[in-house]
């Protein structure tokens, strides 16, 4: 019997944070698919953005639930990622869910076609609102 996705991803998300070696394995992902996407990432403070990434991935879960203050920090990080200030293009996210999911492959021990979907189908509500705002 399948359970909850939204569930289902906190609970992966949460398996996959307790590995310490995650995010930075995301972000290699990441920067490895595109030599433009690295540039991007010249300068950054990776400390600050792994903080802000898993503050946006449990956001994600609140958003979905219908949190009206999750919903609003999500679309203010979408606003700063649209085309006036980081201007990141809406098919890298397409790049960004794709190296997401090979890092939660690797990392969730429990990874199933169940798990997949709930991170697919919970990205989907945040990536939806990034493209909208671009």
């Amino acid at each position: 019997m399948q359970g909850d996705p939204i569930s289902t991803f906190g609970e992966s998300l949460d398996r996959c944070l307790a590995d310490a070696g995650f995010l930075d394995r995301f972000y290699q992902h990441f920067m490895d698919s595109s030599p433009a996407i690295a540039e991007r990432f010249v300068d950054t403070d990776f400390e600050k953005q792994k903080g802000a990434l898993t503050q946006s991935l449990y956001l994600m879960v609140l958003a979905m639930q219908g949190g009206a203050a999750a919903i609003a920090y999500l679309d203010q990080v979408a606003r700063r990622h649209g085309r006036t200030e980081l201007n990141v293009e809406p098919q890298l996210y397409d790049i960004w869910l794709e190296c997401l999911i090979r890092t939660v492959r690797e990392h969730d021990p429990e990874f199933s076609d169940e798990i997949e979907q709930s991170w697919r189908q919970t990205m989907k509500f945040g990536i939806g609102l990034m493209r909208a705002r671009y």
